[in-house]
């Protein structure tokens, strides 16, 4: 298969004569579209209001010609299985899961554009427990995972920030804090939302001009319920159950229920549903923190400098600068990431519909992702220390890692970091259908929504033991390393309270919208769409610090209670004074199952958060304003579209068709912080940039019906994506950890592309389809990093915006710093094919009938250049620092680009018994540039496995037993993409969820 693949891929060549043809045909459809109107089923327009659902049948019907499967059914059977007459028509009621895939392959279907779609099983049962992962099991999408769960997704290779989502119809950011980072772009974090709230996803893969631009990978449609789409009457869903980690040994509640009434008329319907859910659960493994270059004190014995530990002048040797060169871990370590999370959801809808001309809807969706993330780690700090670090027994492989050593008078540390996170997400739309005459009907729609994700507290204690002896590592297993401590990292006397942290931020999403879309049936066959269309988007962050290095100085009092004498930071040894003693500060933390070697340490002393927030009164402590962290960006967006949508025949060939061209005016507003000093004193000053700029974006989308079950589809479309958030500030952000300036540029363009797309889809039995798709995108222009080595000095800011807790502040001239800012570039390609099958075995005899599979591959290969600082190649004397980061341009893949991603699902259901089991693997993939001399960093390869079992008890109950991860799969991230060196391996262990399910 995948050799097939590679063919498709290079046929790529054939699309843009194809998709141009297709362009050429749509264009002369309208003078013949009324001559005959070929019978195509209406389809469920991009602009349709999101209250119609998406998953229209209830019934799956026989094709002509046809047998009845009763494979297809999982109605009780009262009588023996007939056969119809030759050519007889049957309709089959198809419930569960089966029905759920017909309504999905009937939006497919029914669409001249390329769309997939997810539909729940039935009111409030979406298929699974999150909502990126069930978007994984669509052709072309990837998701990254967090803490063990879907966070976001990748569609055909692009990142999360290059997909629009829409919930019920409108444009949002969804925007969480969890993770290692808080999500501070466009990508939407499908994490904050319980699925149960949606019963349908619709991912439309090309672009149409009546579809909400801003994507260059897919807009996705999440969908809460319509009453108006139930049953006459009263309707009551419940569900509950309990998920059990097996890592962390924790059970937690889950819950979902949903009410709704249908007036008997059917004019008027209202519905509510709630989803609640908790989990306390572990990340166990190691992490390094990325690898970086350095002097040592001393190799081997042979010293590198002429005075011990600090100072003097560098000694050139070979041992010295061999190892300084190499690559070693920053901060080599094995922790534990405690994940307590709490989900709650509400979502509301009311509909009228006086008339079957009329119909106006109000939807509302509350959201609300409290987690509280605890991590607790043993560790080295390398990183910036080597200076005083004598180096021996050590190993440097072939690709010049330092994989194995032993060190002394090295920074022994322990850290134990807690963060308070909480999203809220309110949305309130409404919407106006309205015929106005038989052939003109328009949808009026606007709203509100806004996604405010604050972090109260963000705190770390840090205990340092600065000339520990002994310690050793060995990376030969990069993924399991052994990290042995020589001295006890138990004992209080050793341990001295060194720093302390505290850094709240929020950040809020607001967006307004507001729409007119027609539609004009001009003849039979022959449709013209327009609309306007008001969207302003704000994006507004602030972060504030509490940060304080305990004794920051060369001697003097401490800075955070002023009760210690320090030493001059020359003295080294147990005498020395950097902080506070640990005496009963601590807490005993003992590692786990973390996938560690025999030999390696696994408990230590940590911080106790409390005891030390009380001793050193951190929370009491003024919060600086954090200047990289602190930036808004407000954007405008008005507009409009004309479409023409066309069906008919030609010579016999059945078509649909729709082209059309969108305006949109975008206005654009980013602030951000300027420092500057005077009199010693640090101003910060808003700085605003203000721009607008103008895009055209022309669609087409071409279907042709060559048989009754068979669709080639065709299409070509501009696209573009607004630039990054991060990249668009005027201010700069420092990392004193990595000795890194990034600025922004608010004159960024738009990454904007061509793209071209061709399938062909055979619908061969029931819920069965083989598809085929090919897909080219041009991106014209595509923002890259330039980045060079400098001074601090030639970057123009203050000192006092380097974090006083980061190696800079003490040495802000202590290496060169990498100084990059996004320009724009000169574009990229990207292309690859989709492979999906889907069926049923009713051709097997007996209960094997009732069995059905999904499966589907994705090849995406991509090219873009990429400019960053790579390994240091001298040493600089007589200081013996590292000499500059040359400036390397590479090309590689897209960020977040796998190249390769599988997925299936094995099947089996029938009157009361059903069976899922599915597995996803993802290839490695580039997350995104890294630092201190590493090409790249991203992720390697992940395979997870999961299942479920439902039996029927009667026809309102039923029970289930699910489990997710269930080969605990690891995820492992890289730094360089040459030498792979180790970034993190952590696992989350499998989650088990047993409960019940109701409905009257």
């Amino acid at each position: 298969m995948e050799v097939q693949a590679t063919v498709a891929v290079r046929r790529m060549g054939w699309l843009g004569g194809v998709s141009a043809g297709s362009l050429v045909l749509a264009l002369a459809m309208p003078s013949i579209a009324a001559a005959q109107a070929a019978q195509i089923p209406n389809s469920v327009s991009p602009g349709t209001p999101a209250q119609v659902d998406p998953s229209p049948a209830q019934t799956a019907v026989v094709p002509q010609g046809q047998t009845v499967d009763q494979a297809a059914t999982t109605a009780p059977q009262t009588a023996p299985e007939t056969v119809q007459a030759e050519g007889e028509t049957a309709e089959i009621i198809v419930t569960g899961f089966r029905k759920s895939l017909d309504a999905a392959l009937n939006v497919k279907r029914q669409s001249v554009a390329a769309v997939d779609a997810i539909v729940a099983e039935d009111i409030a049962k979406f298929p699974d427990q999150n909502l990126a992962e069930s978007l994984q099991r669509i052709p072309g999408i990837s998701i990254q995972r967090d803490a063990g769960e879907g966070r976001a997704i990748t569609v055909r290779g692009l990142g999360a920030q290059f997909t629009r989502v829409r919930v019920n119809g409108m444009e949002t950011v969804a925007t969480s804090t969890d993770g290692a980072s808080s999500n501070r772009d466009r990508a939407f974090d499908f994490n904050v939302f319980a699925s149960e709230l949606f019963n349908s996803i619709v991912v439309h893969k090309t672009a149409e001009a009546s579809l909400d631009e801003g994507s260059l990978g897919a807009v996705v449609d999440l969908n809460t319920g319509n009453p108006l789409g139930g049953k006459t009457g009263f309707t009551a869903v419940g569900s509950a159950q309990a998920s059990y980690n097996d890592l962390s040994k924790n059970t937690g509640p889950r819950l979902a229920g949903l009410l709704s009434w249908k007036s008997a008329d059917g004019s008027f319907g209202v519905a509510a549903s709630a989803a609640y859910s908790k989990t306390n659960n572990f990340e166990l493994g190691n992490n390094t923190v990325r690898w970086a270059q350095a002097p040592f004190d001393s190799v081997n014995g042979t010293r590198c400098y002429t005075t011990q530990n600090r100072g003097g002048v560098y000694v050139p040797s070979t041992a010295c600068t061999a190892a300084a060169l190499a690559f070693h871990p920053r901060i080599p370590r094995y922790g534990s990431v405690r994940h307590e999370r709490e989900r709650l959801g509400i979502t509301g809808s009311v509909q009228w519909s006086p008339s079957d001309a009329t119909k106006v809807s109000i939807d509302g969706l509350y959201s609300r992702f409290k987690e509280t993330r605890e991590e607790k780690w043993g560790e080295v700090l390398l990183r910036s220390n080597e200076r005083s670090i004598d180096l021996s027994n050590y190993t440097i492989d072939s690709n010049n890692n330092l994989i194995k050593a032993t060190l002394n008078d090295a920074w022994v540390r322990t850290e134990h970091y807690l963060r308070k996170s909480q999203t809220e997400f309110y949305q309130i739309g409404g919407s106006w259908d309205q015929d106005v005459t038989d052939k003109l009907r328009f949808t009026l729609m606007g709203g509100i929504s806004k996604s405010d994700a604050t972090i109260p507290v963000e705190t770390t204690f840090v205990f340092d033991d600065r000339d520990a002896q002994g310690y050793s590592y060995d990376y030969t297993d990069m993924k399991s390393p052994k990290l042995t401590f020589g001295t006890s990292v138990t004992d209080p006397a050793n341990f001295q309270l060194a720093e302390i942290r505290d850094r709240p931020s929020e950040t809020v999403n607001k967006f307004r919208t507001a729409q007119l879309r027609t539609e004009w049936d001009v003849t039979e066959g022959f449709q013209i769409k327009a609309g306007g269309l008001y969207r302003k988007f704000t994006f507004d962050t602030q972060g504030f610090s509490r940060d304080a290095v305990v004794c920051p100085n060369a001697g003097g009092r401490d800075v955070v209670l002023g009760t210690l004498t320090c030493s001059p930071n020359t003295l080294f040894g147990p005498t020395a004074v950097y902080g506070f003693p640990a005496g009963n500060l601590g807490e005993i933390f003992n590692l786990g199952k973390a996938g560690q070697p025999a030999g390696t340490t696994t408990s230590f002393l940590i911080p106790n958060i409390d005891a030390s927030a009380a001793y050193t009164g951190l929370y009491n402590r003024p919060a600086t304003v954090l200047v990289g962290d602190t930036r808004s960006v407000s954007e405008q967006v008005t507009g409009g579209y004309t479409e023409f949508d066309v069906k008919g025949d030609i010579l016999g060939l059945r078509y649909a068709a729709n082209a059309g061209i969108r305006y949109v005016h975008t206005k654009q507003r980013s602030t951000g912080l300027s420092s500057a000093t005077v009199a010693g004193v640090t101003v910060n000053t808003p700085a605003t940039v203000e721009r607008t700029y103008d895009d055209w974006l022309p669609a087409i989308n071409v279907a042709l019906f060559p048989a009754e079950d068979v669709i080639i589809r065709g299409a070509i479309a501009k696209v573009l994506t607004r630039p990054s958030l991060g990249s668009l500030t005027p201010g700069g952000s420092v990392d004193g950890f990595n000795y890194r300036v990034t600025f922004g540029n608010p004159q960024l363009d738009p990454f904007r592309a061509t793209a071209f797309d061709i399938s062909a889809e055979w619908y061969f039995a029931p819920q069965s389809i083989f598809s085929v798709a090919l897909f080219k995108k041009n991106v014209e222009s595509f923002p890259v990093s330039a980045t060079r080595s400098g001074t601090f000095a030639s970057t123009g800011l203050p000192l006092s915006v380097i974090p006083a807790s980061s190696p800079a502040a003490g040495a802000p001239e202590g290496q060169l710093w990498q100084i990059t800012s996004p320009i724009n570039g000169t574009g990229a390609s990207l292309k690859g094919a989709e492979i999906s099958l889907q069926t049923t075995f009713r051709f097997l005899p007996g209960f094997l009938r009732n069995f059905g599979a999904l499966a589907n591959a994705t090849f995406v290969d991509s090219s873009a250049g990429y400019s960053q600082g790579g390994p240091a190649t001298t040493i600089v004397t007589p200081a013996g620092t590292l000499g500059a980061l040359p400036n390397t341009t590479r090309s590689a893949t897209l960020y977040g680009l796998s190249k390769r991603a599988y997925n299936g699902t094995l099947y089996y259901e029938d009157a009361k018994f059903s069976a899922r089991g599915s597995i996803s693997y993802r290839s490695p993939y580039i997350d995104g540039a890294s630092a201190t001399g590493n090409l790249f960093e991203g992720y390697g390869a992940t395979t997870n496995v999961d299942a479920s079992m439902r039996y029927k008890l009667t026809p309102a109950l039923e029970v289930s037993l699910e489990g997710t991860n269930l080969t605990d799969n690891y995820r492992s991230r890289y730094v360089d993409l040459d030498a792979n060196r180790n970034y993190e391996n952590n696992h989350f262990g499998r989650t088990f969820l047993v409960g019940a399910r109701f409905k009257m």
